[in-house]
């Protein structure tokens, strides 16, 4: 059974929260200073005229006083100092494991992160104090029991009718505010969509129709929120009722019991300050119910979320591969749908080139991340030198591994630090060789500040050519020995296709693997082998120019799945060693 990272993660917070809970026991019994002294007051210095009672009396009220309000400050700063140790705690665990939901194509991703913050604000919150003073709640009641039974029976009336209306509270509430921040993150991933794609929101004018879609899915979760707030009102009207109503009884009844000589006028006072301290948490928990349960249920998704177990289980570095990739039977499919890759056998050699071509939706994307490690085949594996890519640690991996997506995605920095990869202490003779190597350098050069251009957030201050080629540089950083393309002349102009022509010919020298993707037959102008695919299955594969052959004097549509200039299709093995 898997261990969430959660709770463990809590758990070394225990100490800390020991701590918070020890103070808040002298934190509530500080609390009945004011009782105390008042009482005191009243029995005490006003019957006897003593200004020296009153004045030590005051002195020991102020010093008690003076504890309370540091162990409240030293309570606070522990509860928010633990929050943000969590969040820093599970930060990378719950962003790297986002990264593999969406790599999966799963809904919930960055909402994780939000989920981690909610947590954090929460521990750091008042009202997260208020559910440590509520287990404190029976010292009052003792006090109050101290005074007089009658006043303790009725302040423990108080009490249950105050906590049954937060139960009621959690129950009317929860499922509204459920299905609301369901709708909410509708409604976010909405407007992000926009905020990625402007120019062709503006472009096309699509603003207004997905404008609609972000009203209707704002407007459900704004009337959830109505509705439950709406009860929460019932309720919170009612416990504030309920609490005055209590108060009045137990001044009435200490003023009954004060003229029966059961009480004193002192008592009388002592017990309606301590009988509202003992309602106060319960009250306030019902005010911020919202609050608590938006914190409950993000817990509850966290911890689920880190529960699964690890897209990929950390292991020990293996050796830097020679670029033997193999892909052996590979199947590929989400369950329940058709499969979107069928049963793909071949091999590249170090050196070697394969194009990877095909019509859209034939699955050349899909087996590009397959590739990589991204995803993980439903049937059959990928292999560089004998390894599964799905199971090799990501952050030895990436360091044999060059990836040009279809759709470049730079990050905000220098030109220098995306080609680095984000890397604090990158080597600048490796960061020139890789633009080199992309044939970007003298690109680099005529950029405002060089290599330390900012870029922008998503590289907008350059334009769509350039930042597919310096994200070219990217893959090629470090000398990768497994390079994949997925449509790299996509945003190129001729000057551009020929600089990419030229990396190509310069990484197969290089002695890397280099697998190219694309749709159209330009992409192949440097690669040694050409893989048709349609269907999500192997159509065609062989020599460069023995597919171009076939591709020209015969329909691809109609070419069985085998090697091209050669008999029956030869499986993945044989491939690897012709």
């Amino acid at each position: 059974m898997t261990t969430s990272l959660l709770p463990a993660a809590l758990a070394r917070c225990r100490r800390a929260l020991l701590a918070v809970g020890l103070f808040s026991l002298i934190v509530n019994l500080l609390m009945l200073t004011v009782s105390l002294y008042m009482m005191q007051v009243f029995d005490r210095v006003l019957a006897s005229r003593s200004m020296a009672t009153l004045l030590w009396l005051t002195v020991v009220a102020v010093g008690a006083v003076a504890l309370l309000g540091l162990l409240d400050a030293l309570r606070t700063r522990v509860l928010a100092r633990a929050g943000i140790w969590l969040e820093q705690r599970l930060g990378r665990d719950v962003l790297s494991r986002a990264v593999a939901a969406a790599l999966g194509q799963h809904e919930y991703r960055t909402e994780a992160l939000r989920d981690l913050g909610t947590l954090r604000a929460f521990l750091g919150s008042t009202t997260a104090l208020s559910l440590f003073d509520a287990p404190w709640v029976p010292v009052y009641l003792a006090f109050a029991y101290l005074l007089h039974p009658l006043i303790g029976h009725i302040a423990l009336a108080g009490a249950l009718a105050l906590l049954a209306l937060a139960l009621l509270n959690d129950r009317l509430t929860a499922p509204a505010l459920g299905r609301a921040n369901a709708a909410v993150v509708r409604a976010m991933r909405r407007a992000e969509a926009c905020v990625r794609n402007p120019g062709a929101i503006d472009a096309m004018g699509l603003l207004p129709g997905i404008g609609r879609r972000w009203t209707a899915d704002t407007t459900a979760a704004l009337a959830l929120h109505t509705r439950a707030s709406d009860r929460a009102a019932v309720v919170l009207g009612l416990s504030r009722f309920c609490r005055l109503l209590v108060q009045i009884a137990v001044l009435g009844t200490g003023a009954w019991l004060v003229v029966r000589h059961d009480l004193s006028g002192g008592g009388m006072i002592a017990g309606s300050i301590i009988l509202g301290r003992a309602l106060a948490p319960v009250d306030q928990a019902i005010g911020t119910w919202k609050t608590v349960a938006q914190a409950r249920d993000a817990y509850r998704r966290l911890d689920a979320f880190l529960a699964a177990p690890a897209p990929r289980p950390e292991g020990m570095p293996l050796p830097a591969p020679r670029g033997y990739l193999t892909v052996e039977n590979v199947t590929y499919g989400q369950p329940g749908r058709p499969p979107l890759l069928r049963n793909l056998s071949f091999a590249v050699r170090p050196g070697e080139a394969l194009a990877v071509i095909g019509p859209s939706a034939a699955g050349k994307s899909t087996l590009a991340r397959l590739l990589l490690g991204g995803l993980k085949p439903c049937a059959g594996a990928v292999r560089l030198d004998g390894a599964d890519v799905a199971t090799w640690p990501r952050s030895d991996f990436g360091r044999y591994v060059g990836y040009l997506p279809q759709e470049v995605e730079l990050f905000a920095g220098t030109v220098r630090e995306n080609i680095a990869r984000m890397y604090g202490e990158a080597d600048p003779a490796a960061v020139v060789e890789a633009a080199r190597l992309a044939q970007v350098h003298e690109l680099i050069l005529r950029l405002p500040d060089g290599y330390e251009t900012e870029i922008g957030e998503s590289g907008m201050a350059l334009s769509g050519g350039q930042r597919q080629r310096i994200a070219l540089a990217r893959a090629l950083y470090g000398r990768p020995r497994l390079v994949v393309l997925d449509e790299p002349n996509a945003s190129l102009d001729g000057q551009g296709e020929q600089a990419l022509a030229r990396a190509l010919a310069a990484i197969k020298e290089a002695g890397a693997v280099v697998v190219v993707i694309g749709h159209r037959l330009s992409t192949v102008a440097e690669v040694d082998r050409i893989l048709v695919l349609r269907g999500g299955a192997i159509e065609l594969l062989g020599p460069r120019q023995a597919v171009l052959e076939r591709l020209a004097g015969a329909n691809v549509a109609s070419l069985p799945a085998r090697e091209a200039g050669h008999g029956a299709a030869a499986p993945a093995p044989q491939l690897a060693e012709a």
